[in-house]
Protein backbone atom coordinates (compact mmCIF):
# COMPACT_ATOMS: atom_id res chain seq x y z
CA UNK A 1 0.00 0.00 0.00
CA UNK A 2 1.00 3.62 -0.47
CA UNK A 3 2.39 6.15 1.99
CA UNK A 4 0.52 9.46 1.90
CA UNK A 5 1.12 12.92 3.36
CA UNK A 6 -1.48 15.57 4.12
CA UNK A 7 -1.78 18.81 6.11
CA UNK A 8 -4.79 20.49 7.66
CA UNK A 9 -6.69 21.78 10.64
CA UNK A 10 -8.42 19.12 12.74
CA UNK A 11 -11.17 20.47 14.95
CA UNK A 12 -13.29 19.34 17.88
CA UNK A 13 -16.79 18.85 16.43
CA UNK A 14 -20.02 18.98 18.43
CA UNK A 15 -23.06 17.59 16.61
CA UNK A 16 -26.53 18.40 17.96
CA UNK A 17 -28.47 15.43 19.34
CA UNK A 18 -31.83 16.97 18.40
CA UNK A 19 -33.08 18.78 15.34
CA UNK A 20 -33.40 22.55 15.52
CA UNK A 21 -31.22 25.63 15.33
CA UNK A 22 -27.89 25.65 17.12
CA UNK A 23 -29.23 28.54 19.16
CA UNK A 24 -31.90 26.29 20.69
CA UNK A 25 -30.23 22.86 20.99
CA UNK A 26 -28.60 22.09 24.33
CA UNK A 27 -27.10 18.59 23.89
CA UNK A 28 -24.28 17.58 21.55
CA UNK A 29 -22.18 14.52 20.67
CA UNK A 30 -18.46 15.07 20.23
CA UNK A 31 -16.50 14.04 17.14
CA UNK A 32 -13.33 15.13 15.32
CA UNK A 33 -13.74 17.18 12.13
CA UNK A 34 -11.62 18.42 9.27
CA UNK A 35 -11.51 17.62 5.56
CA UNK A 36 -7.98 16.24 5.77
CA UNK A 37 -8.88 14.25 8.89
CA UNK A 38 -11.71 12.61 6.97
CA UNK A 39 -9.41 11.86 4.05
CA UNK A 40 -6.74 10.44 6.35
CA UNK A 41 -9.15 8.16 8.18
CA UNK A 42 -10.67 6.91 4.95
CA UNK A 43 -7.27 6.09 3.46
CA UNK A 44 -6.10 4.43 6.67
CA UNK A 45 -9.19 2.23 6.85
CA UNK A 46 -8.38 1.00 3.34
CA UNK A 47 -4.90 0.00 4.45
CA UNK A 48 -2.79 2.95 3.33
CA UNK A 49 -0.33 4.72 5.62
CA UNK A 50 -1.10 8.40 6.21
CA UNK A 51 1.09 11.03 7.88
CA UNK A 52 -0.77 14.13 9.06
CA UNK A 53 0.86 17.54 9.53
CA UNK A 54 -0.86 19.96 11.88
CA UNK A 55 -0.53 22.21 14.89
CA UNK A 56 -2.82 21.87 17.92
CA UNK A 57 -3.51 23.93 21.00
CA UNK A 58 -2.11 22.56 24.24
CA UNK A 59 -5.64 21.96 25.52
CA UNK A 60 -7.95 18.96 26.15
CA UNK A 61 -9.43 19.12 22.65
CA UNK A 62 -6.02 19.11 20.96
CA UNK A 63 -4.85 16.15 23.03
CA UNK A 64 -8.07 14.28 22.25
CA UNK A 65 -7.57 14.90 18.54
CA UNK A 66 -4.04 13.48 18.57
CA UNK A 67 -5.29 10.36 20.37
CA UNK A 68 -8.13 10.05 17.87
CA UNK A 69 -5.71 10.20 14.95
CA UNK A 70 -3.48 7.59 16.53
CA UNK A 71 -6.46 5.32 17.27
CA UNK A 72 -7.23 5.49 13.54
CA UNK A 73 -3.64 4.43 12.74
CA UNK A 74 -2.63 7.85 11.41
CA UNK A 75 1.01 8.84 11.84
CA UNK A 76 1.29 11.91 14.11
CA UNK A 77 5.04 12.42 13.83
CA UNK A 78 4.44 15.95 12.48
CA UNK A 79 1.66 16.90 14.91
CA UNK A 80 2.89 19.60 17.29
CA UNK A 81 1.46 21.71 20.11
CA UNK A 82 1.65 25.45 20.72
CA UNK A 83 0.96 27.06 24.12
CA UNK A 84 -0.45 30.41 23.05
CA UNK A 85 -3.35 29.38 20.77
CA UNK A 86 -6.37 27.08 21.07
CA UNK A 87 -7.53 24.14 18.98
CA UNK A 88 -10.30 25.04 16.53
CA UNK A 89 -13.88 23.93 17.22
CA UNK A 90 -17.12 23.48 15.28
CA UNK A 91 -20.80 23.00 16.15
CA UNK A 92 -23.10 21.29 13.64
CA UNK A 93 -26.89 21.15 13.38
CA UNK A 94 -28.75 17.86 13.11
CA UNK A 95 -30.91 17.79 9.97
CA UNK A 96 -33.03 15.24 8.12
CA UNK A 97 -32.65 16.84 4.70
CA UNK A 98 -30.29 19.38 3.21
CA UNK A 99 -27.00 20.73 4.52
CA UNK A 100 -26.69 21.42 8.26
CA UNK A 101 -25.92 24.77 9.83
CA UNK A 102 -22.28 24.81 10.95
CA UNK A 103 -20.70 27.33 13.32
CA UNK A 104 -16.92 27.46 13.64
CA UNK A 105 -14.60 28.94 16.24
CA UNK A 106 -11.31 28.70 14.39
CA UNK A 107 -10.08 32.26 13.91
CA UNK A 108 -6.54 32.60 15.29
CA UNK A 109 -6.48 28.87 16.03
CA UNK A 110 -3.28 26.91 16.66
CA UNK A 111 -3.37 25.46 13.13
CA UNK A 112 -3.72 28.89 11.55
CA UNK A 113 -0.25 29.73 12.90
CA UNK A 114 1.49 27.05 10.83
CA UNK A 115 4.10 28.24 8.34
CA UNK A 116 7.10 27.05 6.37
CA UNK A 117 8.92 26.48 9.67
CA UNK A 118 6.31 23.79 10.45
CA UNK A 119 7.74 21.59 7.70
CA UNK A 120 11.39 22.50 8.19
CA UNK A 121 12.26 18.94 9.29
CA UNK A 122 9.94 17.09 6.89
CA UNK A 123 11.51 13.92 5.50
CA UNK A 124 10.02 13.01 2.12
CA UNK A 125 11.61 9.56 1.89
CA UNK A 126 9.01 6.89 1.23
CA UNK A 127 6.05 9.14 0.41
CA UNK A 128 4.12 8.30 -2.77
CA UNK A 129 1.42 10.96 -2.66
CA UNK A 130 0.36 14.21 -1.00
CA UNK A 131 -3.28 15.24 -0.71
CA UNK A 132 -4.06 18.94 -0.27
CA UNK A 133 -7.23 20.98 0.05
CA UNK A 134 -8.15 24.65 -0.22
CA UNK A 135 -8.64 24.97 3.54
CA UNK A 136 -5.08 25.48 4.89
CA UNK A 137 -4.25 28.32 2.46
CA UNK A 138 -7.44 30.06 3.63
CA UNK A 139 -6.38 30.02 7.28
CA UNK A 140 -3.48 32.50 7.10
CA UNK A 141 -0.66 33.84 4.94
CA UNK A 142 1.75 31.56 6.79
CA UNK A 143 -0.32 28.47 6.05
CA UNK A 144 -0.53 29.54 2.41
CA UNK A 145 3.25 29.83 2.14
CA UNK A 146 3.58 26.39 3.72
CA UNK A 147 1.24 24.82 1.15
CA UNK A 148 3.15 26.40 -1.74
CA UNK A 149 6.38 25.04 -0.27
CA UNK A 150 4.89 21.56 0.14
CA UNK A 151 3.81 21.54 -3.50
CA UNK A 152 7.23 22.75 -4.62
CA UNK A 153 8.98 20.04 -2.62
CA UNK A 154 6.55 17.35 -3.75
CA UNK A 155 7.10 18.19 -7.40
CA UNK A 156 10.87 18.21 -6.89
CA UNK A 157 10.65 14.76 -5.27
CA UNK A 158 8.32 13.35 -7.93
CA UNK A 159 5.49 12.82 -5.43
CA UNK A 160 2.00 12.73 -6.95
CA UNK A 161 -0.32 15.56 -5.83
CA UNK A 162 -4.11 15.55 -5.51
CA UNK A 163 -6.00 18.76 -4.78
CA UNK A 164 -9.58 19.23 -3.55
CA UNK A 165 -10.59 22.93 -3.66
CA UNK A 166 -12.91 22.49 -0.64
CA UNK A 167 -13.91 26.15 -0.83
CA UNK A 168 -14.56 28.02 2.42
CA UNK A 169 -15.54 31.56 1.29
CA UNK A 170 -16.01 32.72 4.88
CA UNK A 171 -12.30 32.24 5.57
CA UNK A 172 -11.19 34.50 2.72
CA UNK A 173 -11.13 38.32 2.64
CA UNK A 174 -12.86 38.31 -0.76
CA UNK A 175 -13.97 36.03 -3.57
CA UNK A 176 -11.35 37.27 -6.05
CA UNK A 177 -8.43 36.33 -3.83
CA UNK A 178 -9.95 32.94 -3.07
CA UNK A 179 -10.38 32.13 -6.75
CA UNK A 180 -6.88 33.33 -7.65
CA UNK A 181 -5.07 31.40 -4.93
CA UNK A 182 -7.10 28.19 -5.15
CA UNK A 183 -6.72 28.03 -8.93
CA UNK A 184 -3.01 28.77 -8.73
CA UNK A 185 -2.54 25.88 -6.30
CA UNK A 186 -4.87 23.50 -8.14
CA UNK A 187 -3.05 24.06 -11.41
CA UNK A 188 0.14 22.71 -9.81
CA UNK A 189 -1.49 19.36 -8.97
CA UNK A 190 -1.74 16.10 -10.91
CA UNK A 191 -5.34 15.36 -9.85
CA UNK A 192 -7.99 18.03 -9.19
CA UNK A 193 -11.31 17.16 -7.54
CA UNK A 194 -13.75 20.10 -7.58
CA UNK A 195 -17.47 19.95 -6.93
CA UNK A 196 -19.54 21.15 -9.86
CA UNK A 197 -20.47 24.46 -8.21
CA UNK A 198 -16.86 24.98 -7.14
CA UNK A 199 -15.73 24.33 -10.69
CA UNK A 200 -18.18 26.90 -12.07
CA UNK A 201 -17.09 29.51 -9.54
CA UNK A 202 -13.37 28.91 -9.98
CA UNK A 203 -13.24 28.74 -13.78
CA UNK A 204 -16.22 30.83 -14.87
CA UNK A 205 -17.33 27.90 -17.05
CA UNK A 206 -20.67 26.10 -16.85
CA UNK A 207 -19.93 22.96 -18.86
CA UNK A 208 -18.07 20.11 -17.13
CA UNK A 209 -15.69 19.57 -20.04
CA UNK A 210 -14.85 23.25 -20.19
CA UNK A 211 -14.17 23.24 -16.45
CA UNK A 212 -11.85 20.26 -16.93
CA UNK A 213 -10.15 21.88 -19.92
CA UNK A 214 -9.34 24.96 -17.80
CA UNK A 215 -7.17 22.80 -15.55
CA UNK A 216 -5.83 20.63 -18.38
CA UNK A 217 -4.53 23.79 -20.07
CA UNK A 218 -2.40 24.43 -16.97
CA UNK A 219 -0.96 20.91 -17.02
CA UNK A 220 -3.33 19.03 -14.70
CA UNK A 221 -3.53 15.42 -15.85
CA UNK A 222 -6.80 14.25 -14.26
CA UNK A 223 -9.91 16.27 -13.36
CA UNK A 224 -12.80 14.58 -11.57
CA UNK A 225 -15.85 16.80 -11.04
CA UNK A 226 -18.25 15.78 -8.26
CA UNK A 227 -21.91 15.98 -9.27
CA UNK A 228 -23.50 15.08 -5.94
CA UNK A 229 -26.09 12.30 -6.10
CA UNK A 230 -25.69 12.24 -9.88
CA UNK A 231 -22.15 10.88 -9.61
CA UNK A 232 -19.14 12.43 -11.31
CA UNK A 233 -17.58 13.53 -14.59
CA UNK A 234 -13.96 12.59 -15.34
CA UNK A 235 -11.52 13.93 -17.91
CA UNK A 236 -8.00 12.54 -18.13
CA UNK A 237 -5.53 12.46 -21.03
CA UNK A 238 -8.24 12.52 -23.69
CA UNK A 239 -10.54 10.07 -21.89
CA UNK A 240 -13.87 11.40 -20.64
CA UNK A 241 -16.75 9.62 -18.92
CA UNK A 242 -19.59 9.97 -16.45
CA UNK A 243 -19.94 7.81 -13.34
CA UNK A 244 -23.34 7.21 -11.75
CA UNK A 245 -23.90 7.80 -8.05
CA UNK A 246 -24.70 4.92 -5.69
CA UNK A 247 -28.16 4.62 -4.11
CA UNK A 248 -28.52 6.08 -0.62
CA UNK A 249 -31.16 4.72 1.80
CA UNK A 250 -31.29 7.85 3.94
CA UNK A 251 -29.27 11.06 3.86
CA UNK A 252 -28.17 11.65 7.46
CA UNK A 253 -25.39 14.20 6.98
CA UNK A 254 -23.82 15.45 3.73
CA UNK A 255 -20.69 16.87 5.37
CA UNK A 256 -17.65 14.75 4.54
CA UNK A 257 -19.10 13.15 1.41
CA UNK A 258 -16.62 14.97 -0.84
CA UNK A 259 -13.73 13.85 1.33
CA UNK A 260 -14.96 10.27 1.09
CA UNK A 261 -15.14 10.65 -2.67
CA UNK A 262 -11.51 11.81 -2.70
CA UNK A 263 -10.54 8.75 -0.64
CA UNK A 264 -12.06 6.44 -3.22
CA UNK A 265 -10.52 8.13 -6.26
CA UNK A 266 -7.04 8.60 -4.80
CA UNK A 267 -6.85 5.13 -3.22
CA UNK A 268 -8.00 3.54 -6.47
CA UNK A 269 -5.40 5.40 -8.52
CA UNK A 270 -2.64 4.55 -6.05
CA UNK A 271 -3.67 0.89 -6.15
CA UNK A 272 -3.46 0.85 -9.94
CA UNK A 273 -7.17 0.46 -10.64
CA UNK A 274 -8.50 1.61 -14.00
CA UNK A 275 -9.64 5.22 -13.63
CA UNK A 276 -13.31 4.29 -14.13
CA UNK A 277 -13.11 1.85 -11.20
CA UNK A 278 -11.32 4.40 -9.02
CA UNK A 279 -14.03 7.01 -9.62
CA UNK A 280 -16.77 4.44 -9.01
CA UNK A 281 -15.09 3.65 -5.67
CA UNK A 282 -15.18 7.36 -4.90
CA UNK A 283 -18.90 7.52 -5.61
CA UNK A 284 -19.49 4.52 -3.36
CA UNK A 285 -17.59 5.96 -0.39
CA UNK A 286 -19.30 9.31 -0.86
CA UNK A 287 -22.66 7.54 -0.63
CA UNK A 288 -21.64 5.71 2.54
CA UNK A 289 -20.45 8.97 4.09
CA UNK A 290 -23.83 10.71 3.81
CA UNK A 291 -25.58 7.89 5.67
CA UNK A 292 -23.72 8.54 8.96
CA UNK A 293 -23.92 11.43 11.47
CA UNK A 294 -20.24 12.31 12.01
CA UNK A 295 -17.95 13.68 9.31
CA UNK A 296 -15.99 10.40 9.08
CA UNK A 297 -18.11 7.74 10.83
CA UNK A 298 -19.33 6.26 7.56
CA UNK A 299 -15.93 5.83 5.92
CA UNK A 300 -15.58 2.08 5.33
CA UNK A 301 -12.83 -0.45 5.73
CA UNK A 302 -12.00 -2.55 2.68
CA UNK A 303 -14.49 -5.32 3.49
CA UNK A 304 -17.31 -2.85 4.14
CA UNK A 305 -16.59 -1.04 0.88
CA UNK A 306 -16.54 -4.23 -1.17
CA UNK A 307 -19.79 -5.44 0.39
CA UNK A 308 -21.57 -2.13 -0.23
CA UNK A 309 -20.42 -1.91 -3.85
CA UNK A 310 -21.31 -5.52 -4.59
CA UNK A 311 -24.77 -5.25 -3.03
CA UNK A 312 -25.49 -1.92 -4.71
CA UNK A 313 -24.41 -3.09 -8.15
CA UNK A 314 -26.41 -6.32 -7.80
CA UNK A 315 -29.61 -4.26 -7.46
CA UNK A 316 -29.04 -2.42 -10.73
Amino acid sequence: MSRILTVGEPMALFVAEQEGSLEEVDRFDRFVAGAEVNFSIGMSRLGHTVTYITQLGNDPFGKNIEKFLQQNKIDTTYVSYVPDYLTGMQWKQKVVTGDPEVFSARRNSAASHMGVETIANLDWDGFDHIHLTGIPPALSAGCREMVYELISQARAKGVQISYDPNLRPGLWPDKQEMVRVINDLACRADIVLPGIEEGKLLTGQQDVQEIADYYHAAGVKTVVIKLGSKGAFTSSEGETFYTEGFPVKEVVDTVGAGDGFAVGVVSGILEGLPLKEAVSRGAAIGALAVMSPGDNDGLPDRKGLETFMKESLSRL
